[in-house]
């Protein structure tokens, strides 16, 4: 069983600051994973002491931590490095009016929204603990979320071809997709993640194509139940599972 270490950044973070943390944690992973493999190669490190005398010193490998991180962005348009600019239907001067920010990204997939109402989750892990392979990565978050919804009686299921959790996947017309996802993976250490939508305002999604897919909607815990639904709650619930279908441990981080 694996530790990750868990931390709730808050609401209405700025989607710039949450995303130079994750680069932070994941180049200090990147630096000590490259560290390791040196370490592993070579064994033994060479010191040059004072006055000429030569000591070998033994390298101890150091630790790579897996994370998860919660948060809730202020209002915030991504686009994926691969992603298509078109598929931003508002104007910038409308877009900034209304308060949204926008930034093209080094992750998958195409254009999404995050904002309040909205629990995203980064998780920073190191694959090469887990199992290296992005397909199962992102098949497991997504029964994460399947199984969160199940327990509000909803089912959560994938669509053929796309990434992410629907409901009604199978039926044309009716499909409306729940969970967003993109990831980055540099020497299987895994940023960026998922985004939840719980109480998001869903209006926020009529000035893009969410994902690039067109003529599928998009939904929210809140439209589906109708109702409020707790954060607190979900975060609870999707925590639980994220350890089920992790095989993992979370420890709270301050």
């Amino acid at each position: 069983m694996n530790q990750v270490l868990f931390k709730d950044l808050g609401e209405k973070l700025p989607y710039k600051k949450v995303w130079d943390y994750q680069e932070q944690l994941l180049k200090q992973n990147v630096t000590i994973k490259a560290w390791n493999r040196e370490a592993i190669a070579t064994g033994l490190a060479v010191k040059v002491q004072d006055g000429g005398t030569i000591e070998t010193l033994t390298i101890e490998t150091r630790q790579i931590l897996n994370y998860l991180l919660f948060v809730e962005h202020s209002p915030v348009y991504t686009l994926g490095k691969s992603g298509d600019a078109s598929n931003i239907l508002i104007s910038n001067e409308d877009r900034e009016a209304k308060g949204i920010d926008f930034f093209k990204i080094n992750r998958g997939g195409d254009i999404t929204f995050h904002g309040p109402g909205q629990l995203v989750g980064y998780p920073i892990l190191d694959l090469e603990a887990f199992r290296t392979d992005l397909g199962w990565y992102l098949r497991s978050l997504e029964e994460v979320i399947i199984l969160t919804m199940k327990e509000y009686g909803l089912n959560g299921m994938r669509s053929s071809g796309e990434t992410g959790v629907w409901l009604d996947a199978d039926i044309p017309g009716k499909e409306r997709k729940i969970c967003a996802m993109g990831i980055r993976c540099s020497r299987w250490i895994t940023m960026h993640g998922l985004a939840f939508n719980i109480n998001t305002d869903l209006n926020y999604f009529s000035y893009i194509i969410p994902c690039g897919i067109v003529n599928k909607q998009v939904t929210s815990l809140q439209k589906e139940l109708g109702r409020g639904v707790s954060m607190k709650e979900v975060k609870e619930k999707v925590k639980r599972n994220f350890q089920l279908v992790f095989d993992a441990l979370l420890q709270d981080w301050a």
